[in-house]
């Protein structure tokens, strides 16, 4: 049978194909390669969709995270908070910046970072709490800002996953100081190779990442901080133009498919299904699930060519790369439990119901 896969990319570009051609080769012709209005015009689009004041462009999402804190004053000594289950690269930009990272658990129902344990780990240390979006779902910010606010940290949004979400009506990217965003090929607004961008209404900050990320340098050769090569590059930024007139109704699809695939899954009492957070209009980056004897459940999925996947296996303190922080077995139980049983069905706006209807059916059997 055709296999479906955890993201169809094909079908997204075949959408915009015309489009991205066309302003591919008005770059081309202009050889506006590195900045240029194709930039500064992603960058305006996506701020106004957002509701931030403001959009900086840059390589990647881990740049963004770290040029987020940089430009925040985030450095050596400091610590800064986010949790155990997030990607790798939340914690990378923190050692990058120069700071380390504090790590607390996560709620069992959404998988989003507990605020209450939060308040437990916080010291005269801390520079920086950053809430993970996890799976398209935003954190409850406004819960983290008054302590935020009353050690003097700033709330730095982790929103690579969430393009578009909303809480209290509020854009994802716009509910905390600043807000590091990926544009990975697979998130629900990807572009055709990496990119990243900061988002923040506060012009200061916003300017000091633009600094960062262009060798620290406000006008040609001229260098008044030590900085970095990281921007976001031109062809991508028309290829995410393009994609952004169409995210709304991608995103509506998605929230589509996930109803459809509770309705099928509700017969299912093995699966325990995602929780969305009272407050939230989530974009669903991935539809995770939690199973019994996860690793099996996988396998049969991928040899009946079911794309499904783990996001993610090791919460941050169980893998190599963070070992010296010395964090050990059960520092973080839920986290731990639950990266055992997490388990991500292919969603993509143009996934069908036959296509998820095979999707519960092999996984009925699997279960068996």
């Amino acid at each position: 049978m055709t296999p479906i896969p955890l993201v169809d990319l094909a079908a997204q570009h075949r959408q915009v194909a015309d489009e991205v051609a066309a302003g591919w080769a008005e770059v081309l012709a202009g050889t506006a390669f590195v900045g240029g209005p194709a930039v500064s015009a992603f960058e305006a689009e996506f701020a106004a969709y957002t509701g931030a004041a403001h959009c900086v462009g840059v390589g990647n999402g881990t740049d963004a995270l770290e040029l987020a804190l940089r430009a925040a004053g985030v450095g050596p000594d400091d610590e800064c908070v986010l949790p155990a289950n997030t990607f790798i690269a939340t914690a990378e930009a923190v050692v990058r910046a120069g700071a380390r990272p504090v790590l607390v658990d996560c709620e069992e129902d959404t998988g989003l970072l507990d605020v209450a344990a939060v308040s437990g780990v916080v010291s005269d240390r801390t520079a920086a709490i950053i809430p993970v979006h996890l799976y398209g779902q935003p954190a409850p910010v406004e819960r983290i800002l008054p302590l935020a606010r009353e050690i003097g940290a700033i709330v730095l949004e982790d929103a690579a996953q969430s393009q578009g979400a909303r809480r209290h009506g509020v854009g994802a990217g716009a509910l905390g100081d600043l807000a590091a965003t990926s544009f990975y090929p697979g998130k629900n607004l990807g572009a055709y190779g990496d990119g990243g961008a900061v988002l923040t209404s506060d012009a200061e900050l916003a300017e000091h990442v633009r600094l960062l990320g262009a060798h620290g340098s406000p006008r040609k050769y001229e260098h008044t901080i030590v900085g970095f090569n990281s921007r976001l590059d031109t062809l991508q930024a028309v290829v995410l133009s393009a994609k952004l007139k169409r995210l709304e109704g991608w995103n509506t699809a998605r929230r589509a498919a996930a109803a459809r695939y509770g309705e099928l899954l509700a017969a299912l009492p093995e699966v325990t299904l995602p929780v969305v957070l009272p407050g939230n209009e989530p974009v669903w980056h991935l539809y995770v699930v939690r199973v019994p004897d996860r690793d099996r459940v996988l396998a049969h999925l991928q040899a009946n060519g079911i794309g499904a996947g783990v996001h993610y296996p090791a919460p941050v303190h169980r893998t190599e790369a963070f070992a010296w922080l010395g964090y050990g077995e059960g520092d973080f139980p839920v986290a731990e439990k639950v990266g055992g049983e997490l388990l991500s069905l292919p969603l993509f706006a143009e996934i069908t119901p036959a296509q998820q209807e095979r999707v519960v059916e092999t996984l009925a059997e699997a279960l068996r």
